[in-house]
């Protein structure tokens, strides 16, 4: 009886671990989807705004802008992302992305769902100016993470170069010691 409730047991922990594995690798799978959704909306939209940017006109305007203020704000996130220590600037790069992405909608919202040309030509240059605003304050981000990463760099080799001339010397211990007050 007491093996027969030991495998009973055993055999109830065995489903529950099973049970636990397909839970974490349906959301594992879950996960890994919604990440290749995003991507592929991302990719699509960038086709999308490229072939519009090409456009002459108001159109082409509005698509160069949606696409100069997303590649800069790429760039700055990949170099902030690039350094652990930079937390407040990313907390600071998150509230920019979404000032960003609220200029994105309105950009996209007039792009597609404004029949007036002339009315999109009027509220472009109050939306552009927002966007350089935006990619201005992207840009001072991430330069200032590469100097940092640049100054770390340099000093990081620097303290090399010094430990290596240390080591150097006292690998020539073969040469006599200067004379000295005896």
């Amino acid at each position: 009886m007491d093996i027969l409730i030991t495998l009973l047991g055993l055999s109830f922990l065995a489903f529950l671990v099973f049970a636990g594995l397909v839970v974490w690798g349906v959301r594992a799978v879950g996960r890994r989807a919604a990440r290749a959704r995003a991507d592929l909306r991302r990719t699509f939209t960038d086709a999308v705004l490229n072939a519009r940017a090409a456009q002459p006109g108001v159109i082409g305007d509005a698509a160069r802008t949606r696409r100069e203020l997303r590649a800069t704000l790429d760039s700055t996130r990949a170099a902030l992302r690039a350094d652990a220590t930079l937390t407040e600037a990313r907390a600071l790069f998150k509230q920019l992305t979404g000032h960003a992405e609220q200029l994105d909608r309105e950009l996209s919202a007039l792009m597609t769902g404004e029949p007036d040309r002339a009315r999109l030509a009027a509220r472009l240059p109050e939306l552009r100016t927002r966007a350089d605003r935006i990619r201005r304050s992207a840009d001072a981000l991430r330069f200032a993470a590469q100097e940092r990463a640049h100054r770390h760099d340099a000093d990081a080799l620097d303290a090399l170069h010094d430990q290596i001339d240390l080591e150097a010397n006292a690998l020539r211990h073969w040469e006599p010691p200067p004379p000295g007050p005896d």
